[in-house]
C-alpha cells in the first residue's frame, strides 16, 4: 500500500514528466501499469542529469562535480533535499523553469527510486552513473570542433542515450519473464536503439546547440566529404556538408532498423512494450526524413514533425503492433528515402 508522501511523490512524477518531455508523457503511459512508475522515474532521473550537463553557466569542472553528488544521492549515500538546495542555488536561471522545479523536487523523485526492488534501483542507477561521468568527459572537450570522428560519435550516444536503452531492457526483461533469453541480444540491440534516437536528436538540433558554441557531429566524415564541420554556418548550401549529412541519416536510419529488430523481440501481446517502442522508433524515422528533405534547414523547428503526424504515428501503430511482418514492411517504406547503412551495437 501506498503512503501518503509516495502517493504525492508519484503524482509530482507524472506531472513533471508532461513539463519536461513531450515524447516520454506521450509513450510512458503506453506501458504496463507495473512498468510505468520505474520507467518515468528513470526517465526523471536521466532528466536531472541533463540539466546539469545543460548549464549554460557551469564549467566542466563544477558539472562533474555535480554528477557525482548526484549519484551519491541516487545511490543512497547522500541527502537529497541537501542536493536540491545546494545545486539548485548554483543552477543558471537561464535554465527553464521546469528544470528549475524537477531539482526542488529531487527528493519527491529519488524518494520513488528508493521504493523499487533492489533489481530496478540497480538497474536505475548504473544509468545514471555512466551517464553521468561519461556526460562530464564529453563536456570537458566540447566545442565547435565536433567530436573527433564516428567511433566518438558512437561513444557520445552511449553515455547518454545506448545506456538509457540497457536501463529500459533490464526493467523490461525483469517483467516481462518471456524476454530472459533474449536479454544478451536485446541489450546489445538496446544501445543501437538509443543512437539512433540520439543521432535523431543531434541531427536535428545540430544548429541550436551551434548556436550554444557546441557541435556533437563527427570531423572525420564530413572531412572524407571535404568538408570542415566547424566552419559551416546554419542554413549551408555546401554540397560536401549535404553529403556527410546524408551519410549520418543512413547511420542513423541503420540503428532504428536495429530498433526495430529490438521491438518485435517482444511479445505480440504486449501491445503495450510494443507502443512504447514503435512511437520513439517511427517519430525518428519520419523526423530523419524531414532532415533528408531539407538539408539546408537553419533551426531544429524547421524538421520538428507536426502534433498530426504524432497522432497518425500513434493510430498506425495501434493498427499495425501485432504484426512483425507489417511492422516490416512499414519501415521499410519508412526508410526508403534514406540512404540506410547497417548498424552495429554496443560501441
Amino acid at each position: 500500500m501506498l503512503t501518503a508522501a509516495l502517493a504525492q511523490a508519484l503524482a509530482y512524477q507524472a506531472q513533471s514528466l508532461q513539463a519536461v518531455s513531450r515524447t516520454f508523457a506521450l509513450t510512458i503511459p503506453q506501458l504496463p501499469e507495473a512498468l510505468r512508475d520505474a520507467v518515468g522515474n528513470g526517465y526523471l532521473l536521466c532528466r536531472i542529469a541533463d540539466t546539469i550537463e545543460d548549464d549554460p553557466d557551469l564549467p566542466w569542472e563544477k558539472k562533474a562535480y555535480w554528477q557525482a553528488e548526484f549519484l551519491k544521492v541516487v545511490e543512497g549515500a547522500s541527502d537529497a533535499a541537501a542536493f536540491a538546495a545546494a545545486f539548485g542555488a548554483a543552477l543558471s536561471a537561464a535554465m527553464p523553469e521546469a528544470e528549475h522545479d524537477l531539482i526542488r523536487h529531487t527528493p519527491e523523485v529519488v524518494a520513488i527510486t528508493h521504493s523499487f526492488t533492489p533489481a530496478q534501483q540497480s538497474a536505475l542507477s548504473r544509468c545514471v552513473r555512466i551517464m553521468g561521468m561519461g556526460m562530464a568527459e564529453f563536456q570537458q572537450h566540447a566545442s565547435l570542433q565536433g567530436l573527433a570522428d564516428m567511433a566518438a560519435m558512437d561513444r557520445y550516444c552511449y553515455v547518454v542515450a545506448g545506456v538509457v536503452g540497457e536501463m529500459l531492457t533490464s526493467l523490461f526483461v525483469d517483467y516481462e519473464p518471456r524476454l530472459a533469453p533474449h536479454d544478451v541480444e536485446m541489450q546489445q540491440l538496446a544501445v543501437s536503439f538509443g543512437q539512433g534516437l540520439q543521432m535523431t536528436n543531434i541531427l536535428k538540433d545540430i544548429w541550436d546547440d551551434w548556436q550554444r558554441g557546441v557541435s556533437w557531429m563527427p570531423r572525420a566524415v564530413f572531412q572524407r566529404h571535404g568538408c570542415d564541420i566547424a566552419a559551416v554556418q546554419p542554413g549551408s548550401h555546401d554540397p560536401a556538408f549535404a553529403a556527410g549529412l546524408s551519410e549520418l541519416l543512413g547511420i542513423a536510419a541503420g540503428h532504428l532498423q536495429n530498433a526495430l529488430r529490438y521491438t518485435l523481440l517482444i511479445p505480440a501481446e504486449q501491445t503495450g512494450m510494443r507502443d512504447f517502442c514503435l512511437w520513439a522508433i517511427a517519430m525518428a524515422v519520419l523526423t530523419l526524413r524531414r532532415i533528408s528533405e531539407n538539408p539546408v534547414f537553419a533551426s531544429g523547428s524547421e524538421v520538428k514533425i507536426s502534433r498530426s503526424t504524432v497522432h497518425r504515428v500513434v493510430f498506425l501503430s495501434r493498427l499495425l503492433h501485432r504484426s512483425d511482418m507489417l511492422l516490416q514492411l512499414s519501415f521499410r517504406v519508412g526508410v526508403k528515402p534514406l540512404s540506410l547503412s547497417p548498424a552495429v551495437g554496443r560501441p
